[in-house]
């Protein structure tokens, strides 16, 4: 892989993991939207790449916690989630050699509602969803995840509507991404798509992040969260326009 390849994915994998750090969210929707729309790489690459990321993450932080989880939420989103992960990597098989452009304007608007989802504040219920809410944000999480390794917004949204308490709610999602990338991972690499240039950049990547993570931690922005998330908002906001108004050129023209 050249320098002019590798250096500015680099510089992406270490702003992403920066943000990540300092507003919780974000990483994999940075990575993979940045890369497409400058062409650094294709979307199943660095899809594999964000799950590979994914999962060191997660087997990091996991550990100890699933004690936390609500089981029976949880539940009824695994069930939904393995198959729909599956689905999500064959559509993508088939969307990048035939439908290139229907590929990104769906990358584009997952990124730009994954933005939102930081400045929505939905109302949280009295009472947990029933198990067939979980299943549905299960099977929309998974297909967001199995296309583009990024199956967080729908559940995100889902669970931060429950009255759960936070260490619930933060536990039950690293369970799902860490799931997620599991099972997309061990699929993909079924498939033979675990090439050299995936391995490669999740070689470079992950030491990246976590030099990202430790400075976040340690020079976090002075800014409050607020002010972070409608920073991040507005960038994943670019980024998905980026992806999307070209496309809609094409098609308009």
């Amino acid at each position: 892989m050249s320098i002019e390849t590798l250096g500015p994915y680099l510089l992406v994998a270490f702003v992403a993991g920066y943000f990540q750090t300092v507003t919780g969210f974000g990483l994999g929707m940075i990575v993979i939207g940045v890369t497409s729309a400058l062409g650094i790489a294709s979307v199943a690459t660095v899809a594999a790449v964000v799950s590979l990321m994914t999962l060191v993450n997660s087997a990091v932080a996991l550990p100890g916690k699933l004690q936390h989880v609500h089981w029976p939420a949880a539940g009824a989103v695994i069930v939904a989630l393995v198959p729909s992960i599956l689905a999500g990597v064959l559509l993508l098989g088939y969307l990048s050699e035939s439908a290139s452009t229907l590929l990104r304007l769906a990358l584009g608007a997952i990124i730009i509602y994954g933005g939102a989802s930081l400045i929505m504040r939905p109302s949280r219920q009295g009472e947990p969803s029933g198990k067939s809410s979980f299943f549905v944000s299960g099977l929309l999480s998974g297909l967001c995840g199995g296309l583009f390794g990024i199956a967080g917004p729908p559940l995100i949204y889902q669970c931060y509507r429950q009255p759960f308490s936070l260490i619930s709610i933060r536990n039950m999602l690293i369970m799902f991404f860490a799931i997620s990338a599991l099972m997309r991972t061990l699929f993909v690499g079924w498939q033979g798509g675990l090439d050299a240039q995936v391995l490669l950049l999740t070689a470079w990547g992950i030491p990246l992040i976590a030099l990202a993570t430790y400075l976040g931690r340690r020079f976090p922005p002075p800014l409050s969260a607020r002010t972070m998330r409608r920073l991040v908002f507005l960038v994943l906001l670019g980024i998905g326009a980026s992806l999307i108004l070209p496309e809609l050129g094409k098609l308009l023209a």
